[in-house]
């Protein structure tokens, strides 16, 4: 697994298996990018996520609410169909935007 925010400052980019192990490294990641655009959605590149556990979706929707408050929202991109079916039959659908451009399916 690897955290990396893109040079242009304009997402978050996870990559390979989100899972407790690395959620601490994650919440780092996104809180500090919260932290430091305070004026922008928050955009979760997730293209090249291999899986996603229950604990790293949690983490994403206290994310969520927390930006919420401030007029703003956390975009999904590039999710698999597959993570997809994850996100909607487990709840967690309404906490996020889904970008539809650069999405697998």
């Amino acid at each position: 697994m690897t955290v990396d925010v893109v040079n242009e400052g304009t997402a978050v980019m996870l990559s390979g298996h989100l899972d407790v192990r690395c959620s601490a490294d994650v919440r780092e990641t996104l809180y500090g990018y919260i932290g430091s655009h305070p004026d922008r959605d928050v955009v979760v590149d997730l293209t090249d996520v291999e899986s996603i556990d229950a604990t790293t979706l949690r983490m994403f929707a206290a994310a969520a609410l927390r930006v919420e408050r401030t007029g703003r929202r956390i975009v999904l991109r590039g999710c698999s169909p597959s993570l997809r079916r994850v996100i909607a039959f487990g709840g967690w659908r309404r906490f996020f935007a889904m970008e539809r451009g650069e999405d697998h399916g």
